[in-house]
């Protein structure tokens, strides 16, 4: 009998494996990201046409830089505890339950913080429209989605 290679058709999430590579921001942004805990869903499962992560938040962690797609939608959903939502508009702290979504396009920079002593647990959806690009106002960074994997660079173009 040979093994299968599919994935199973349901996991327990929390016992996905946990992203290798903590960050695909170049430095000196990667390091902010400690704290960051990303189990990608999705790609467990080879799903394409968007991404599920559960995402844990040691406290004082982020969620990523702030930023915002020009074509991506997201939307999160928090399962635990009660990170900020950063905007544009400000901030906005968040209980389980509660979700957010964030359209393609609209400008409005977004990203979670835990100011809490308590982990944050929570899903994070994200489609992989082609062409995308990641905005962050806060940052010298801007990144482009080229065949599926995201290119950094300075805000004026050149490489990181």
């Amino acid at each position: 009998m040979t093994q299968s290679t599919h994935p199973p058709v349901a996991i327990v999430a929390a016992e996905a494996p946990t992203r290798t590579k903590p960050s695909h921001y170049p430095e000196p942004f990667a390091s902010r990201m400690a704290g960051r805990e990303k189990r990608q869903l999705g790609d467990f499962f080879g799903l394409t046409n968007f991404g599920v992560n559960l995402t844990r938040l040691a406290p004082g962690a982020v969620s990523a830089l702030r930023h915002a797609h020009t074509k991506q939608d997201e939307f999160i959903y928090i399962l635990q505890g009660c990170p900020t939502l950063r905007t544009d508009e400000g901030g906005v702290q968040l209980f389980p339950g509660m979700c957010a979504g964030f359209k393609a396009g609209t400008g409005n920079a977004h990203h979670l913080i835990n100011e809490t002593m308590d982990e944050v647990v929570y899903l994070e959806v994200g489609d992989r429209t082609p062409g995308d690009e990641g905005i962050y106002p806060d940052d010298d960074l801007k990144a482009l989605l080229i065949e599926g994997k995201w290119k950094f660079m300075h805000k004026d173009g050149t490489s990181y």
